[in-house]
């Protein structure tokens, strides 16, 4: 009988537990994102490239909120203070003194992009090194569709890698383009680290940087930045994770609602990224 009493008991126990369990994937209380989760092919954006271009660099999404969409990805930080690298979920601040830190949570981004990074497409570069533009050229050129998003990760041993970072901004902001009249940069050479960023295609003219947009952070966690220059040795492997879904959060305080945003950043953008 006493045995009898103790498995209907327990019968009951682990029907709670299961139910609970259930319960709370269902509500929120466990986020867990598989593999072969559509979340994880999303990319998840804060803003817009053309707000960042006038101005707008308040930030409004929490580091700790982005970590919930992503594990790779870049951005900026409030006030445009550095340069962001987020790598293995880990999110790094590079900033135009030349430091290099982990960024905590309770920082915020007016920019930034991430998804959870998973490798759909190796390819090998040429048997010659190449600098920036040698290897968008190039490695845009073998993409299977220039009309996807695509995060990319390359690893390896770099001759030389030129970063920037811009300064902290003060009131009333200047535009990016002035902004970036200020950038520090720095050029490593012979540095091992990851490259991290997206490819973006055309028709996201606008709401992001079209083309290859990488940034840089070393092994060391000590160097780092928005590249503007590389050198890729010849046989690196370029990692690409195709991304076909898109979600942007719009600020909905501060300067985003009252800007203009009619006119062609395009040009503007181009020099400042390069």
């Amino acid at each position: 009988m006493r045995i009898d009493k103790f498995r209907f008991f327990l019968g009951i126990v682990l029907a709670v537990a299961i139910v609970f369990c259930v319960a709370a994937v269902y509500t929120g209380f466990v986020k867990h994102v598989p593999a072969a989760s559509p979340d994880r092919d999303t990319l998840y954006q804060i803003s817009t490239i053309d707000a960042l271009m006038q101005g707008v660099y308040d930030g409004n999404g929490m580091i700790a909120d982005l970590k919930k969409h992503g594990d790779f990805g870049i951005g900026t930080f409030d006030r445009l203070d550095g340069e962001m690298i987020m790598l293995d979920g880990r999110v790094w601040q590079a900033k135009a003194d030349g430091t290099v830190s982990l960024a905590a949570d309770n920082q915020t981004t007016p920019f930034a992009m991430v998804t959870y990074f998973d490798s759909d497409i190796r390819q090998i570069t040429t048997e010659h090194a190449m600098n920036f533009s040698e290897f968008t050229t190039a490695m845009s050129a073998q993409l299977p569709s220039q009309n996807m998003i695509y995060a990319v990760k390359i690893h390896d041993t770099f001759p030389s890698v030129t970063v920037r970072a811009i300064p902290a901004q003060e009131k009333p902001y200047p535009t990016l383009t002035d902004a970036a009249k200020h950038q520090k940069i720095f050029t490593y050479t012979n540095v091992t680290g990851t490259v991290v960023g997206f490819y973006m295609p055309p028709f996201l003219k606008g709401l992001n940087v079209v083309g290859y947009h990488l940034h840089f952070l070393a092994d060391d966690h000590q160097r780092g930045g928005h590249i503007l220059d590389l050198t890729v040795p010849p046989g690196s492997t370029v990692q690409y994770d195709v991304t076909p879904d898109f979600t942007m959060e719009i600020p909905t305080t501060g300067a985003f609602a009252g800007m203009n945003f009619s006119a062609d950043e395009s040009a503007a953008l181009t020099a400042v990224e390069r």
